[in-house]
């Protein structure tokens, strides 16, 4: 009689528990963010995010657009801001670089997929280097000349090209950086943007020893007079 008399009282905890067990595993998957939620970005920052007119205006100021920038992450290697600038009409570049002088360049343009295919166009353009390897990596191409070298892929009608010099940077660092390219979500922007009022659509700035891919390098040749 005891022991009958006990269970009916155990039953209500028991069920108690069990149900606030169930609640809160359903709580718990309710309130999991999918990745590049508004919350917390591809930056991680859970901050409020930046106003996105302002940020669309800071990007017009930069002759660009915001869905052109991108960022990457490369160890070792900071933003140069001074570098951030637009591309052709309305691309993106920049340039990460390393306390030692080491640097990568990441370039967004709005390009014919072709371009990123290094066999479509093999050939130097404008005094380029001739290629000396040409290789399809995943979603990527690999293309490298005698000094420097560059992972470039397609992505909605945007050409995106991580290179550097084969003195800065090795082929993995490189592969790596072009892997973890990604537009720049709301606090990227704010951060990558130039200030409101500052922006003057400045182009990146350029070496002379950046590899002749991708968007190719400046020509600094001295002339006849010098």
């Amino acid at each position: 009689m005891t022991s009958r008399s006990r269970r009916p009282r155990l039953r209500p905890v028991l069920l108690t528990m069990t149900l606030a067990l169930a609640l809160a595993a359903a709580t718990g998957c309710g309130t999991e963010r999918a990745p590049g939620s508004e919350a917390a970005g591809r930056s991680g920052s859970t901050a409020p995010a930046p106003d996105r007119a302002e940020l669309e205006a800071r990007a017009r100021a930069a002759q660009t657009l915001t869905e052109h920038v991108w960022v990457t992450e490369v160890p070792g290697y900071t933003l140069a801001h001074q570098s951030v600038g637009v591309i052709g009409d309305d691309g993106f570049g920049s340039v990460y670089t390393t306390p030692e002088g080491g640097q990568i360049r990441l370039s967004v343009e709005r390009r014919p997929p072709a371009v990123a295919d290094c066999t479509e166009n093999p050939a130097p353009e404008g005094g380029q280097e001739p290629l000396v390897t040409c290789e399809r990596q995943g979603e990527q191409w690999y293309r490298a000349t005698e000094s420097g070298h560059a992972y470039a892929r397609e992505q909605a009608g945007l050409v995106v090209t991580v290179s550097g010099t084969l003195r800065d940077v090795d082929r993995a660092t490189l592969r790596s950086a072009s892997l973890l390219a990604h537009r720049a979500d709301d606090h990227e922007l704010d951060r990558v943007l130039p200030p409101a009022g500052e922006a003057s659509g400045r182009q990146p700035v350029e070496r002379g020893d950046l590899p002749p891919v991708g968007d190719g390098a400046p020509n600094n040749d001295v002339g006849a007079s010098g």
